[in-house]
């Protein structure tokens, strides 16, 4: 009889692993599921499915000139007074998703 599944063994940060196994669990979808999609779609795409490379440059006030800081802090204020913001809450979770 021909066997039907082979094991993978990883290592995983433990906080890695638990966010991701959490959101996996949301979507209804067994970390063995999600492990076999992905190497699916390695192999229908030749390669890695998704972009690798490293993110832009985040600014940071040391990284500004006065002039990048100052149109930073006008585009805040004029998204501000069209009620364009967020409140603390939302602007935190939206982070939080991009980690």
């Amino acid at each position: 009889m021909a066997t039907r599944s082979a094991n993978v063994n990883v290592r995983v940060e433990p906080n890695v692993k638990k966010q991701a196994e959490d959101i996996l669990d949301k979507l209804g979808v067994s970390a063995s599921a999600f492990i076999n999609m992905t190497y699916r779609q390695v192999i229908m795409k030749r390669g890695i499915p998704f972009s690798i490379e490293l993110p832009s440059e985040i600014k940071t006030l040391d990284t500004m000139s006065d002039k990048e800081f100052g149109e930073m802090m006008q585009t805040g204020l004029t998204q501000a007074k069209k009620g364009e913001s967020v409140s603390y809450e939302e602007a935190f979770n939206q982070l939080m998703k991009g980690l």
